[in-house]
């Protein structure tokens, strides 16, 4: 199967093929990503990947731009730096459930609290899926994996909603199943000006998958499809057991961006040192 000129354009060839198993969904969420960038015509010259630790984390190493593949947990104060010392720069963040919710989740929150213009795609898989499945904030309760064969006791974190209340101005939900909304939702991502955040729900049918009853891509991805709701903010509705919510969840355009309130402190001082000589 031929691949598009714009998808060639994204990738460095030279790594390829991916580590990433069958059937996972880590190569659609990838290819989200690349089709927001080409249509928003983002130069790679000015675009910087920044990933942690995990199999989505991967990515920049197959991203053809200014790539960092930083330690567990540590690619939002990385990304933090970047975009502080080079406003200037579009910034991407990847993240997989565990390196956003667990080791790096302190991180989640204060940068959402800041709301610098960055744009993070947490990439969610309900499971440590590099280290053979084991259970991470996010895998549902009583859901199960490979340390927790009983069901797991702990309830998941609602990211959506714990960086809302931290303060992200741009907040959003889509599952590799609905594509053409992904692509939708990671643009906005990337024209909002603050922090934003879409998490994406990709099957794991290597390890989340057959723990679960769903051993392969077309089961986990039909049960996307049925356990999605669209979000219509004028029409609240109750969930349903396993529900979840799709589609744009939050957007606040009135809350000043962290990076421009640093240059405008940075010029004040200079400023007022001028004054004192």
């Amino acid at each position: 199967m031929a691949i598009e000129p714009f998808v060639k354009k994204y990738l460095r060839q030279r790594v390829l093929p991916t580590i990433w198993c069958g059937g996972c969904g880590l190569g659609t969420a990838m290819r989200v990503i690349i089709q927001a960038l080409d249509d928003l015509k983002i130069d790679q010259d000015n675009l910087v990947v920044v990933s942690g630790i995990g199999c989505s984390s991967r990515m920049a190493g197959y991203l053809d731009a200014n790539t960092v593949h930083t330690t567990h947990g540590r690619a939002l104060p990385v990304a933090t730096g970047i975009k502080l010392a080079h406003p200037e720069l579009e910034v991407v963040v990847i993240m997989g459930d565990g390196d956003g919710s667990a080791i790096g989740g302190n991180h989640l929150i204060h940068a959402s609290r800041r709301n610098i213009n960055l744009n993070v795609f947490l990439l969610n898989n309900g499971n440590y899926g590099m280290t053979s499945g084991q259970v991470s904030p996010m895998t549902p309760h009583a859901w199960y994996a490979s340390t927790c064969p009983f069901g797991n006791l702990e309830h998941a974190f609602h990211l959506c909603d714990m960086v809302k209340s931290a303060g992200a101005t741009y907040i959003a939900r889509t599952t590799t199943f609905h594509y053409m909304q992904a692509v939708r939702l990671a643009k906005e991502a990337l024209e909002h000006k603050g922090f934003s955040f879409l998490e994406v729900y990709f099957q794991c049918p290597t390890y989340f998958g057959r723990f679960n009853d769903m051993k392969d891509a077309p089961t986990m991805l039909q049960w996307f499809k049925k356990n999605a709701v669209r979000y219509n903010p004028e029409k609240p509705r109750e969930l349903e057991k396993g529900q979840f919510y799709v589609g744009k969840l939050w957007e606040d355009n009135t809350k000043d961006e962290y990076a421009d309130l640093y240059r405008k402190l940075c010029k004040r001082a200079k400023e007022m040192m001028q004054a004192a000589k």
